[in-house]
């Protein structure tokens, strides 16, 4: 009997303990199925009943006005100097003389280093004095030719010996300019690789010679916009750093059309007279390839695009409107309005989605241009 009443409270105990651990989690369940008081009033009267209905969307909205429309292509391109080259001699040798300081400007003819040629200034001299004895040779045997003294042949012979004899000295004279590093146009020649007395050949690079004045900048466009740009086409861009904007010419155009890219490439020149731009700084270039004056102009967000076609909302009663609208030029930002509008109209253009025919709105925002 005394087990069989332990057993009990045993059961007993744990049927409380277990009721404890699950009151917590069943509690929400009980909490959920218990009816909510109705609001006073009635029903209905709560926020879904027939207060919301009576809300009103605020709406912003823009008065159309003439507007100045502009097609804007944008593209990024490389300055790039006008002349560039790297200079080295025609002719092997050991530099005997440097005459240019790195950075500074050079004028086109300056001698800029020198070769020994001292082997080839003394074979000049002699074929020089060679060629004033065959001078007085030949001026004698012409006027023994004048009197019949001597054959015409005996007289073509010391001629063709002088003319070989000023070949001679044409090729030498040719040999020592090759010794000599002149600038090729005027220019800032840039850093030094060799030093004096250093053996150079032509495949080594002495300076390099730039002439930024004026500047070339490269850039590409599109293929379907390769028929607007013709020689003389203005343009503006901006370099990196510098919000003072820049305006250059076309000068060139390739006549073929990159074929990896689909894109054409063009360049203009910017005359950079105080040479305040640099060769080889990035530009952002922007070419305006058509203006349409006294048109509509709408932001890009106010237009909806449906599948019977494109249209807006106007403002008109306190109510929006529903126009269908065709479209023309288009920018970043805005998009020209040809027909389905005209000036004086309120554009809404904020609560597109939320928009429908006849709805009534507040405009609570009205931007004036």
């Amino acid at each position: 009997m005394k087990k069989k009443l332990n057993l009990v409270i045993t059961i007993f105990l744990i049927i409380v303990l277990a009721a404890i651990i699950a009151y917590p989690k069943v509690k929400p369940l009980f909490a959920a199925k218990s009816p909510m008081p109705a609001a006073p009033g009635g029903p209905g009267r709560g926020q879904g009943g027939s207060m919301q209905g009576r809300q009103l969307l605020n709406v912003s909205g823009f008065l159309i006005k003439p507007a100045q429309l502009s097609e804007l292509v944008n593209s990024n391109g490389t300055l790039r100097p006008d002349e560039e080259v790297d200079l080295s001699f025609e002719t092997s040798g050991k530099i005997v003389g440097i005459n240019f300081t790195e950075g500074k400007r050079v004028q086109k003819g300056d001698l800029l280093a020198k070769i020994n040629d001292k082997p080839l200034q003394a074979q000049l001299e002699k074929l020089e004095a060679q060629i004033k004895l065959v001078e007085q040779k030949e001026f004698r045997q012409r006027s023994l030719l004048t009197k019949d003294a001597i054959s015409q042949e005996s007289y073509d012979q010391i001629e063709t010996e002088l003319q070989t004899t000023q070949a001679d000295i044409n090729l030498v004279k040719a040999m020592i300019a090759q010794t000599e590093l002149r600038a090729p146009f005027d220019g800032i020649i840039g850093l030094r690789y060799v030093s004096e007395g250093s053996y150079t050949t032509p495949s080594t690079k002495i300076a390099r010679l730039i002439k930024i004045k004026p500047l070339k900048l490269e850039f590409s466009i599109p293929e379907q916009y390769a028929d607007e740009i013709n020689i003389g086409f203005p343009l503006s861009f901006k370099v990196t750093g510098n919000n003072t904007v820049f305006n250059a010419n076309v000068y060139a155009v390739d006549p073929k059309i990159e074929l990896n890219t689909r894109s054409i490439v063009i360049r203009a020149l910017y005359p950079n007279r105080n040479e305040e731009l640099k060769s080889g700084r990035y530009a952002a270039v922007t070419l305006q390839l058509s203006k349409i004056e006294n048109t509509i102009a709408i932001p890009t967000e106010a237009l909806v695009v449906e599948m019977e076609g494109e249209s807006v909302f106007i403002y008109k009663k306190g109510k929006a409107s529903k126009v269908p609208v065709g479209t023309g030029l288009r920018t970043e930002d805005l998009i020209q309005i040809v027909n389905g509008l005209k000036f004086g109209d309120t554009l809404l253009t904020t609560g597109i989605l939320q928009l429908r025919q006849s709805l009534p709105v507040v405009l609570d925002t009205l931007i004036v241009n």
